[in-house]
């Protein structure tokens, strides 16, 4: 019982530490050039924000009836 409550206490102190503030290059370092034919460099928020083909959006779309599914031939047993 002590080890969850010293587990889950630690996992919370970790879960604080997180920074809030704005993301800068390291010192001594500047941000990625701009790409070709860019005429800015990326601002680090653009550079973590993922993009649609990275990221893309989820289908809801509900089944509306049941239907068999087709043969898939690749659809193999495992070897041995």
């Amino acid at each position: 019982m002590k080890r969850a409550i010293l587990g889950t206490a630690v996992l919370l102190a970790l879960a604080a530490c997180g920074s809030r503030e704005a993301l800068t290059p390291p010192p001594g370092t500047s941000m990625p050039p701009a790409a070709a034919g860019d005429p800015t460099p990326p601002t680090a928020e653009e550079l973590v924000t993922p993009d649609t083909q990275s990221r893309p959006a989820r289908s809801d779309e509900l089944l509306r009836r049941s239907e068999q599914r087709k043969d898939d031939r690749f659809d193999l047993p495992p070897p041995g």
